[in-house]
């Protein structure tokens, strides 16, 4: 019964994040790998692609010769090098982040010389954040591997990624990061029920019942003051993911009008969600979010059905693949727990964002 419920939970979690591989840096310089497990289909050719290497120094490093084949479930070491690896501040297109977890009292400096020296500019802006501290069980971007994604490691969602709005993969990826890191930020959700209902028809937005709230926003400009107060205390620069950036003016309500088109392209989407520490600011319009489909910089609104409030988020990446993230299918910045009246670790939300 024990190994059942074992194999269970372990498909369940194989499910969830399916459409999305977070790669996780292994080793030290000059020795840096990634592991790869073998999926149906793939050849030494197609991890060749993925990765930006030539399947000869793939199998060479696995200390196989090509003519043996890959079987499934094979556990297979992907060299990162100059030929693959990038740490330049442009990474450019054509790549995917490779990250490092945090471990127990590391710091960032230890983090720049176990990666060949990067430049602590380069980690502070790929993971918007300043100063030098970081927490332990962050994720952070320690540069990108090449590869055109062909291979099963590398999803469809990576495509989307140079939609610039993009974060991750599904049908229903909205322009915008899966993946390509984008800023990222959320919107104020409390706010808009009220506003829906005492804003007056917007002149440039066809009819349309969401449309009045959504355009509320850009009447509400000066609501932003209170909120920009807030942003002016901000003092913690860092987060549990390591990549919350600084807390811009206004919200992301309009943006997501845009992305769907005043609402009429979108996808639906229903289950748990959880979340996670961030510097974002509470009341601030501003709201962040990992989710395994939807591309990086993708607003999603996201709805609490028992008491009916929302909020815009944006997509920053997608949920890292850890036991207790299995099934969620968002995680949001802890800022957004009073616009959405929640207080409970895990709730069952709604979420709605572009189709395309």
């Amino acid at each position: 019964m024990l190994k059942s419920a074992l194999v269970g939970v372990l498909m369940t979690g194989a499910m969830s994040v399916a459409a999305q591989d977070t790669l996780i840096v292994q080793g030290s310089s000059p020795d840096l790998y990634l592991t790869h497990t073998v999926k149906k289909g793939e050849t030494w050719y197609s991890l060749g692609r993925a990765y930006g290497l030539s399947p000869k120094d793939i199998a060479a490093r696995n200390k196989m010769q090509m003519d043996q084949g890959l079987s499934l479930g094979k556990q297979v070491t992907i060299p990162l090098n100059k030929n693959n690896f990038v740490q330049a501040k442009n990474a450019g297109s054509g790549v995917r982040p490779v990250y490092h977890r945090v471990i127990e009292k590391e710091t960032l400096y230890r983090i720049h010389v176990k990666y060949g020296k990067v430049p602590l500019e380069n980690v502070r802006e790929w993971n918007h954040f300043s100063g030098d501290g970081v927490q332990k069980d962050a994720y952070l971007v320690v540069g990108y591997v090449k590869g055109n994604g062909q291979s099963v490691i590398l999803p469809s969602a990576t495509k989307s990624a140079p939609d610039v709005a993009a974060s991750t993969p599904k049908p229903s990826q909205p322009a915008a990061p899966e993946t390509k890191p984008v800023p990222t930020s959320q919107s104020a959700a409390p706010e808009t029920p009220p506003a829906a209902k005492s804003q007056p028809a917007a002149p440039e937005t066809r009819p349309s019942q969401s449309v009045e709230p959504e355009i509320k926003p850009v009447a509400k400009t000066q609501s932003a003051e209170p909120e920009t107060k807030p942003v002016e205390r901000e003092t913690p620069v860092t987060t549990s993911v390591g990549r919350t950036p600084s807390i811009p003016e206004g919200g992301f309500e309009q943006q997501y009008l845009q992305q769907t088109n005043n609402g009429r392209d979108i996808v639906g989407e229903k289950g748990p969600g959880s979340w996670f520490k961030s510097n974002a600011v509470i009341g601030s319009g501003k709201y962040y979010a990992l989710h395994n489909t939807a591309p990086r910089g993708t607003i999603v609104k996201v709805t609490n059905p028992l008491t009916g409030r929302s909020i815009y988020a944006k997509v920053l990446d997608a949920i890292p693949q850890l036991k207790a993230n299995a099934n969620l299918i968002i995680k949001l910045s802890d800022a957004a727990q009073d616009a959405l009246g929640i207080t409970e670790p895990r709730f069952y939300c709604e979420l709605a964002y572009d189709e395309k």
